[in-house]
């Protein structure tokens, strides 16, 4: 077998594998368990069917539930902080969890903690949909996203070590396609579930999935690896409470402003514990969860960036883009659903297409390429209107998703193709970890940018600073009142533009940074082990 590396050339795979079996794990060279008649029979199926369609559930717990809060805030009465912190609860234990979770699965049992990943995801589904107020739903998504975690580190190890071959490669191809299934349709199903049965039924369907695919699951062969060091809990904890202080620094940011002591605090917090896990990893080298050295590296730190160059301006409209367009523009939910159609569309069907591209070309090509793509259809955000037509829409969203799919297909083999070969695993263990952390606090940052420009706007028209930034972080939410629609309008719609030409400035640094840190020599002389060789997606993309 031979992949692609960064400057297209052809080169043999090398031979690594990866304890954790996490998200950095090479599915194409873990061994396989020795299971006589296992590979392709009954087993088989049913251990692909439980990691797809568990794995599947994951991006539909984000699309699903933005397209659903706003009817869920509305029902049970939530303030805009409340309403924000059901995303940003399940994404913060999503993102700071995989690490950590994968090493349990070594510990005990993958199989083992993928069960307990599928009944925490589909229990606290259940909850929420049986949430009598927003903060159960809040604390329930905290278990969820710690379920997901779960499933994201330990699906893809079960699936690794128990299929070997054209198997495993087939296995792998089900697993992405689930991937960009649940990210490309969720908010159209979400949005037909809210229209015909209420927002509550986007929550029943998650846990309904998550029967079946528990029950596959328990046929699953079950492997461990009990020579793995210690879990690293000063690093989960110093990262998971950093990473949360930042996500309320911004929730807050978004109600009462930048400059209150409610905002300044936990991000001062923030910043110490993070430069606090810095410290922790360093000294803990070889036994760190996040192996802080691979940021040496121009080229890795390139790559690296690539989630908030490519993902995060996808996941903000992915988030905030329906609330608009039911809110402001009138839309339904439904409607809205489809309407995101030109942009998750790409994301399901180009990555295979960009792997292929980049075999023809180069990883180099392909990312720049999709970041220029990006660039144009954030630009091209500023034709964004409240009585825009279905055309005027697709005329930013198509080229944004096109970049975002391609950028997909080929982002995991370029982080890994950026180290050598020993450190790859914890080069994809870290690119996963930055991807989800970036998205969740994407998710959070939009939201405060969205409402503190769409309230500047209103502060003109009468109202007090206040009141102002209390009907625009509704109005970010989807709940627009009708005195306040038109100018709700107009200023929600400028903050959009703004937001395009910020994503259109990120994308543009990082196709700079990408066409220079990946260029052939750079490559060349600083990867003489390093390979292409492919690595599980991550539930955020195919």
């Amino acid at each position: 077998m031979s992949t692609s590396s960064l400057d297209g050339s052809r080169r043999p795979a090398p031979d690594r594998t990866r304890g954790a079996g996490g998200p950095g794990a090479d599915p194409s060279l873990v061994p396989a368990p020795t299971r006589p008649g296992y590979g392709g029979g009954r087993g088989y199926w049913l251990t692909v069917v439980a990691v797809a369609s568990a794995s599947m559930m994951l991006p539909f717990c984000v699309t699903g539930a933005a397209v659903a809060l706003p009817s869920m805030a509305a029902h049970l009465g939530s303030s805009v902080g409340s309403a924000q912190w059901m995303l940003n609860a399940f994404n913060i234990t999503f993102a700071a969890l995989p690490l950590a979770a994968g090493g349990l699965a070594d510990r005990l049992g993958r199989r083992r903690v993928l069960l307990s990943g599928i009944a925490l995801v589909g229990g606290m589904s259940l909850l929420v949909a049986l949430s009598p107020s927003m903060a159960v739903a809040d604390a329930a998504r905290v278990f969820q996203g710690c379920g997901a975690a779960a499933v994201l580190a330990s699906g893809a190890a079960v699936l690794a070590h128990s299929t070997s071959g054209r198997q495993r490669q087939l296995a792998f191809g089900i697993l992405g396609t689930s991937f960009g299934t649940g990210l490309a349709i969720g908010p159209l199903v979400a949005g037909a579930l809210v229209e015909a049965a209420g927002w509550r039924s986007v929550f029943l369907l998650a846990a309904a999935v998550s029967v079946p695919a528990w029950l596959c699951a328990t046929r699953a062969p079950e492997s461990r690896n009990p020579e793995q060091p210690a879990l690293d809990v000063a690093g989960l904890l110093t990262f998971t409470t950093g990473l949360a202080c930042l996500s309320f620094a911004f929730v807050r940011a978004g109600a009462a402003g930048w400059s209150a002591p409610g905002t300044l605090l936990p991000l001062a917090a923030a910043v110490a514990l993070v430069a606090l896990f810095v410290a922790v990893e360093i000294r803990l080298a070889d036994r760190a969860m996040f192996d802080v050295r691979l940021f040496r590296r121009p080229e890795f730190v390139a790559v690296v960036c690539q989630p908030f160059t490519v993902t995060l301006g996808f996941v903000v409209l992915l988030v905030y883009l329906p609330a608009y367009l039911q809110g402001v523009a009138d839309r339904t939910v439904l409607t809205s659903g489809l309407l995101l159609l030109p942009m998750t569309a790409p994301v399901l069907l180009l990555p295979l297409a960009a792997g292929q591209l980049a075999a023809r070309t180069s990883v180099r090509a392909v990312l720049t390429g999709a970041s220029v793509l990006i660039v144009a259809g954030a630009l091209l955000l500023a034709t964004l209107g409240s009585n825009g037509s279905w055309l005027a829409l697709v005329l930013p969203l198509l080229p944004f998703g096109a970049g975002v799919g391609l950028a997909f297909g080929v982002m995991d083999n370029a982080a890994v193709s950026t180290v050598p070969v020993e450190n790859a695993g914890a080069a994809a263990g870290i690119f996963n970890t930055m991807r989800v952390t970036g998205e969740s606090v994407a998710v959070a940052g939009a939201a405060a940018l969205l409402t503190r420009l769409t309230a500047a706007r209103l502060s003109g028209s009468g109202l007090s600073s206040e009141s102002a930034t209390r009907i625009a972080g509704q109005a970010v939410q989807g709940q627009v009142a009708g005195a306040q629609h038109a100018a709700l309008a107009a200023g929600f719609t400028s903050a959009f533009h703004t937001l395009g030409f910020m994503l259109a400035a990120l994308s543009t640094l990082g196709a700079v940074l990408t066409y220079l840190a990946l260029a052939p020599h750079r490559t060349a002389t600083a990867l003489p082990r390093a390979s292409a060789a492919r690595t599980p997606p991550s539930p955020h993309r195919p």
